[in-house]
């Protein structure tokens, strides 16, 4: 049974219980995982900031850019 996080509500939902419309962020397997919702999302959004910060960097770093070719 999969099982969703209300972002409005703060609560766990089901299939069966879910509102209509709702903010939910899911599914997920189990509700345990999806009470963890909102730090879940913060940690993947924390680790894919990083990432995205790393690539600017080897981007700036590496010279990369126009090459200097004509069309």
């Amino acid at each position: 049974m999969p099982y969703w996080y209300n972002v409005d509500t703060g609560q766990v939902e089901t299939d069966e219980t879910r509102s209509q419309d709702a903010d939910v962020l899911g599914p997920y397997e189990t509700e345990e995982a999806a009470s963890r919702a909102l730090t879940t999302a913060r940690e993947k959004t924390e680790r894919w900031d990083a990432e995205e910060r790393e690539w600017d960097e080897r981007g700036t770093s590496s010279g990369g850019g126009d090459t200097g070719g004509s069309w």
